[in-house]
């Protein structure tokens, strides 16, 4: 491999010729050997670095025009744009367990920046720090990316495909809405239930989490570039948080603002803490539902087989014909992984002292990784699972009338401790409630034919 001799306040050191970044970011790349390959800086901070670092350029082009001339600001948006692009991925190595403020990936990216800029503009135009890292600070610019990277990917990824489940879920009420079935509470049977009402918990949830989502993004718009090094803003112009917010908001058309106390921004991650958990609460409503399917999928003759699901591939290697509930499970492993995220976050959180939090790294990559499983998974569990749910009416009847706990709809005549003594007998002697009710002379046949109605019972 052929190498270039790059230097910075330590020194020299060589780098790899055929990539744009310097000598910090070669550095970072010989130091910290841990998970390469597998858990690098994930491509949402990378792409929300190349926002942030073009808004930026144009906030200083307004505000010292002096020292980001017309030329240099041409330069970085190209070479910007193309860290947005994802055209200029190979340059960014740098793994997740690095320095807990993501100097080093904040480093890359100046380094990229200015020397892909310098190539554009022909000539040494550019220089990572002076000029890429104008008005900024690492402590600063990585809860930035953050928030910018959690936006943007709760806004396209993760919401999109939640609406598309809601509207399934709505589909599957009006396609089911005649059918009434036994409830279950404590995974014992209960009392009638309508299979559309069943469904409506299920969208409904889901309706409250995106709620509570959308409700969580307002805290993550506020931005902590402006707050340099230790959130007083020093080497920053006037107005430049304010400015540079603006112009985030108009790369990504998503309003951001500048956050009212620097301090805060650059030592809490309550923010990201918050909007994790509305992300967790989808998680667990998933989880819920995913499980609820499989138990109404179970069988195909031994379970409670009251609704059918796709058949998408073999489920043994030994038992022909077998198939499983593979997306409930692929649904419930994911979960599992969020719930996991969330306890990461809420530790990452509470550390770091004074003026900067230092989990930094690892509160994206478990929040991003959150994000794109769930985002993902709905949208495989949608059309792999859900859209093809079909209801077993012939065994939702069979369940029905079969359910003990119908017997709820005498207590307004023979009272709850008759009502009781009811269920038991019918249970222990395997006989309808209505032979057992007429058996201990509670009610007449035709009594009880005309208060004894399950389908009224929803």
């Amino acid at each position: 491999m052929d190498y270039r001799i790059e230097h910075d306040s330590m020194g020299e050191i060589k780098v790899p010729t055929d990539k744009y970044w310097g000598a910090q970011t070669q550095r970072s790349h010989e130091n910290f050997e841990i998970g390469v390959g597998k858990e690098t800086m994930p491509d949402e901070i990378i792409n929300a670095f190349g926002i942030l670092k073009k808004a930026a350029a144009r906030a200083n082009r307004k505000l010292v025009p002096e020292r980001m001339t017309e030329e240099k600001l041409f330069a970085v948006e190209k070479a910007c744009d193309e860290v947005i692009d994802e055209k200029l991925k190979e340059h960014f190595p740098l793994v997740v367990w690095q320095t807990g403020s993501g100097t080093q990936s904040n480093m890359n990216s100046n380094e990229v920046i200015a020397n892909r800029g310098n190539e554009i503009a022909g000539k040494k135009l550019l220089h990572p720090n002076d000029d890429i890292n104008m008005s900024q600070s690492s402590n600063d610019t990585f809860p930035t990316a953050i928030n910018i990277a959690a936006v943007l990917s709760i806004e396209n990824r993760l919401l999109p495909p939640l609406s598309e489940l809601i509207e399934a879920f709505k589909r599957l009420e009006k396609e089911n809405e005649g059918i009434i079935k036994s409830g279950r509470t404590h995974l014992q049977d209960a009392t009638p239930i309508k299979f559309s009402q069943e469904i409506s918990g299920w969208r409904s949830s889901l309706e409250r989490d995106k709620e509570l989502i959308k409700n969580s993004v307002d805290f993550l718009k506020e931005l902590a570039l402006g707050g340099t090094a230790v959130g007083t803003g020093l080497n920053a112009p006037e107005g430049f948080d304010e400015t540079v917010a603006a112009e985030v908001s108009k790369i990504t058309g998503t309003g951001f603002k500048t956050a009212e106390n620097k301090f805060h921004a650059l030592t809490s991650k309550d923010e990201i803490v918050f909007a994790h958990g509305a992300i967790k609460a989808l998680a667990a409503d998933l989880m819920k539902i995913a499980n609820d399917i499989r138990w109404l999928s179970s069988g195909p003759r031994l379970g409670l087989g009251e609704i059918k699901i796709p058949e998408n591939e073999p489920g043994s290697s030994i038992m022909p014909g077998k198939v499983n509930p593979t997306q409930c499970e692929a649904v419930t492993m994911v979960a599992v992984q969020v719930m996991g995220n969330d306890a990461a976050i809420g530790f990452a959180a509470s550390q770091g002292n004074f003026e900067l939090n230092v989990f930094m790294p690892v509160i994206a990559y478990n929040f991003l990784q959150s994000v794109r499983l769930l985002g993902e998974a709905m949208t495989s569990f949608n059309k792999n699972c859900v859209s093809g749910i079909k209801a077993n009416e012939e065994k939702m009847r069979n369940n029905l009338n079969n359910s003990l706990m119908n017997v709820t709809a005498l207590n307004p005549y023979i009272g709850y401790e008759n009502a009781a003594r009811v269920a038991k007998k019918a249970y222990s002697e395997n006989t309808t409630l209505k032979e057992a009710c007429i058996s201990l002379g509670l009610l007449s046949e035709e009594e009880f034919d005309r208060v004894f109605k399950p389908d009224e019972m929803v």
